[in-house]
C-alpha cells in the first residue's frame, strides 16, 4: 500500500498480512516445499481489517452482537452505523475504492434474496451464504463478475435465522439428494459461494455455529465451504459427525504464487487438510483455477505428489476432488483489470472458445483440445497419485 492509499497489484495486497519474500527479480520466494507437511511454523494468517462497520438491524440480531463482541475483543473498533446503508466507502478513483472497499468489514442482516436458497450445479444442491465478499486478493477471481459495487466484505448477523430454514429444502436438490452417484452425500449445501469462510472465522465464528449446526441436525445433510486459508484449530474437535465436508482450494506453485494475493501458501493449506481429515471431517481438493501455462504437468504433477503425501496414513479417507479451468467473461475481465491493471493472468478472447451460458451469459473457456488434454492428464494423474480420491466433476 502506497501512501496514496493505492495498492500496487505486485504486491499480495493483503490488509493486515505481511507480504511475501521476493528476489532479487520480484519473483516470490517459496515458503517452504510442497511437500513438507510439517505444521507452520508460523501462525495462521488472518486477516484483519482497516475499518468495521455495523449496521443497527444486525447489531439488534443475537449474531450480529456476537460479532461485534468478538471484533472489538480482538482489539478492532466497531462504527456503529445510523441507519442501514453503507457508506465511505467510494474514493475518488477506482484503485481507491478496491482498496477501501477490500480494508472493510461490514455486520448486516442478509438480503432477502440470500434466504432464498439457489441451486448450485455442479458443487450442491442449494448455496447458502453467511457472508459476501473475500478479503483475498486473486487475480482471477470469479467475484468480479458475480458481484456488483465496490468489493466490500459483508457478514451476516442473522445467523440463527438462516440456519433454522434450511430445513424447508431438505431432499428438495438435484445434485446430490437425486444423483445416485453422491446420494450418499445427502442434502447438500454449499456455504463457500461468495467467500472464504477461513478468511473470516476469527472474525465472525459463524462458520463455526454451522459445523455445529450440521452435526446436531439428524438428517441426511452435508455442509460444504471451501477455503484458500489454513486456520483450522477451531474447527478440531467439533461435534462435526461427518456432515461438514472442508475442501481447500489448491495450484500449482506458478499460479498459486503469482495470482493468489494475502492467502495461506499450499504448503499450509494441505497441512490443514490433513489436520481435519484426522480429525475425521470428509475432505476435499478444489484445483482451480487449473490453467495450462508452460510446464504444467510438472507443476500440476508436484501439486498432486504433494497432496499424496498429505493424505499418506489417515485412517478412513474420505477425499474428494472438484476440478476447474480458469474461463472469464467479458464484464470480469473488465473489473479484474480495474482492480489489477498490471497483471500477467491470460485473458486473451482470441485463444479461447466462445460459450454461453445459462441465460445467455457469454464466457471464454479454453479451446476443446486443450480442455480434453487437461482433463485426461489429470484423470490419470489422480488416479495414479491419489488413488483414493474421488473426483466429482469436471468443468
Amino acid at each position: 500500500m502506497r501512501p496514496d492509499g493505492v495498492v500496487d497489484v505486485d504486491e499480495p495486497l493483503a490488509v493486515g498480512v505481511p507480504p511475501a519474500p521476493h528476489d532479487a527479480s520480484g519473483e516470490r520466494v517459496p515458503t517452504r516445499d510442497l511437500a513438507g507437511l510439517a505444521p507452520p511454523a508460523r501462525p495462521a494468517r488472518r486477516w484483519t481489517p482497516r475499518r468495521v462497520v455495523a449496521t443497527p438491524a444486525a447489531l439488534d440480531q443475537p449474531h450480529g452482537a456476537r460479532i461485534a463482541a468478538r471484533v472489538e475483543a480482538l482489539g478492532l473498533e466497531v462504527e456503529r452505523l445510523r441507519g442501514n446503508r453503507l457508506t465511505g466507502v467510494r474514493g475518488e478513483t477506482e484503485r481507491e475504492t478496491y482498496a477501501r472497499a477490500k480494508g472493510t468489514l461490514a455486520i448486516v442482516v442478509s438480503p432477502p434474496s440470500r434466504r432464498r436458497l439457489q441451486p448450485i450445479a455442479p458443487s450442491a444442491d442449494w448455496r447458502v451464504d453467511l457472508a459476501e465478499g473475500c478479503p483475498a486478493h486473486c487475480q482471477y477471481c470469479y467475484l468480479a463478475g458475480s458481484l456488483t459495487g465496490p468489493p466490500v466484505t459483508r457478514v451476516y448477523a442473522d445467523l440463527d435465522d438462516i440456519l433454522a430454514g434450511l430445513a424447508d429444502y431438505l431432499g428438495r436438490g438435484t445434485v446430490t439428494s437425486r444423483k445416485r452417484e453422491r446420494a450418499g452425500e445427502g442434502t447438500t449445501f454449499e456455504a463457500s459461494c461468495y467467500t472464504d469462510p477461513l478468511a473470516l472465522e476469527h472474525l465472525t465464528g459463524s462458520w463455526r455455529r454451522a459445523v455445529e449446526h450440521f452435526g446436531g441436525w439428524d438428517a441426511p445433510v452435508q455442509l460444504r465451504w471451501t477455503t484458500k486459508y489454513a486456520d483450522v484449530g477451531t474447527f478440531v474437535g467439533l461435534p462435526h459427525a461427518g456432515r461438514t465436508r472442508v475442501r481447500f482450494s489448491v495450484n500449482c506453485r506458478p499460479v498459486a504464487e503469482r495470482f493468489e494475493g494475502g492467502t495461506a501458501p499450499v504448503p499450509d493449506r494441505l497441512a490443514a487438510l490433513r489436520r481435519l481429515a484426522l480429525a475425521g471431517y470428509p475432505v476435499g481438493l478444489t484445483v482451480a483455477p487449473i490453467m495450462p501455462l508452460p510446464g504444467w504437468r510438472e507443476h500440476y504433477g508436484e501439486l498432486l505428489d504433494a497432496v499424496s503425501a498429505a493424505v499418506t496414513g489417515v485412517p478412513a479417507l474420505d477425499l474428494t476432488a472438484e476440478l476447474i479451468t480458469h474461463r472469464f467473461t467479458p464484464g470480469s475481465k473488465e473489473v479484474l483489470l480495474g482492480w489489477y491493471p498490471r497483471t500477467r493472468l491470460e485473458m486473451d478472447e482470441a485463444a479461447r472458445s466462445r460459450k454461453h451460458g445459462r441465460f445467455g451469459a457469454v464466457k471464454y473457456v479454453y479451446p476443446r483440445e486443450v480442455m480434453s488434454e487437461l482433463r485426461t492428464w489429470f484423470t490419470a494423474a489422480l488416479a495414479e497419485r491419489v488413488p483414493g480420491c474421488r473426483v466429482l466433476y469436471w468443468t
